[in-house]
């Protein structure tokens, strides 16, 4: 019997990580990116995230968010070795744990995470996190796109699709270089980008670039051995000294463009937090295009009407976080 062909939409690592789920539920996988898959690109969300594993904050949000992102996060330890393992890239998976700082509700933080049994250690700083990990995505990107070239997916890189009619049954995606590409099925994670793909649909996807920006330190190693977060701001250590400062939340439409006066903001946040960081030099400042959604709340399902494409797209802040988890559950639906 012929393997089922499976053409994927965006190469970040929801892509990423749903071709390889299918390529190992026996499926024959294209991974079309319009750019260079883990090239850090101005705009893309994937590289340029700070790499947290735990929703900020999860008492905050829907069960249905929180439970597809822990699901996610229990399955990165596992992942992480492999990818090292196998192309001796590093994703840098760090147990490092999370301090939250006030002002928050310490007892209905408590309350959710004893209910979800995570544990906690309340200090007089706020609130400490132990289990909460991290991985440093750039790094997880290059893994990835070498596991899958290992576990003969092609890449189809720097071809752009354009956006589908409403047809009853995709027999083939046109991109922008005139080439037309055939498959069984199609699956969609595109992440900013879908709803431009999909807008004469009706997939009636309520997507929307959300920019975030992030700034780079380099701090003596162990100045900071866990993530910080407060009031939607975070700090988070590498191990090798780098810190990310970040992030913003700016509904600013496809513009990756950094600002002054954020970065101004971001660097004044982070010196409250870490004084020490009134000496240390930015190395770097850069945004992010996340695929807003109401609530967090990603699609993960079949178009509603045409029979051969899936989404798995919109997972807004928790891409990274949800990522392993939400490409199993769409590969299901593909492989079903």
């Amino acid at each position: 019997m012929a393997k089922q062909k499976v053409i994927v939409v965006g190469g970040g690592i929801v892509g990423c990580l749903t071709a390889l789920a299918l390529v190992e539920d026996g499926c024959q996988v294209t991974l079309v990116e319009r750019n260079q898959i883990a090239a850090q690109t101005s705009g893309e969300s994937s590289w340029a995230g700070a790499g947290i594993l735990f929703p900020l904050l999860p008492w905050f949000y829907k069960d249905e968010v929180n439970l597809l992102a822990l699901a996610g996060a229990n399955l990165y330890p596992a992942l992480c070795q492999r990818l090292l393992t196998e192309t001796k890239i590093d994703p840098e998976y760090l147990q490092s744990g999370m301090q939250i700082l006030p002002p928050f509700d310490v007892d209905s933080a408590i309350n959710w995470c004893e209910r979800h049994q995570i544990s906690t250690l309340k200090n007089t700083n706020g609130l400490f996190l132990p289990s909460v990990g991290q991985v440093r995505p750039p790094h997880l990107l290059q893994a990835l796109r070498q596991l899958l070239i290992r576990q003969n997916v092609t890449l189809m890189e720097h071809t752009q699709l354009e956006p589908l009619q409403q047809i009853e049954k995709i027999t083939g995606w046109k991109a922008n270089n005139g080439v037309v590409l055939e498959a069984d099925a199609f699956v969609v994670t595109s992440g900013a980008w879908s709803f431009e793909l999909l807008k004469d649909t009706a997939a009636n996807l309520n997507i929307k670039p959300m920019r975030g920006q992030i700034l780079l330190y380099q701090v003596p190693q162990n100045s900071l051995k866990h993530i910080v977060y407060q009031n939607g701001f975070y700090l988070v250590p590498r191990q090798d000294g780098y810190l990310l400062a970040g992030s913003t939340l700016e509904d600013v439409g496809f513009d990756p463009r950094t600002t002054e006066e954020v970065k101004r903001e971001l660097k004044t946040k982070a010196e409250s937090i870490l004084p020490s960081l009134k000496h240390a030099p930015i190395l770097k400042h850069w945004s992010g295009l996340r695929p807003g959604t109401p609530d967090n709340l990603p699609t993960i399902a079949a178009h509603p009407t045409i029979k051969n494409l899936f989404l798995n797209t919109g997972h807004f802040r928790y891409g990274l976080t949800m990522a392993p988890a939400s490409a199993q559950r769409v590969a299901a639906l593909v492989c079903a």
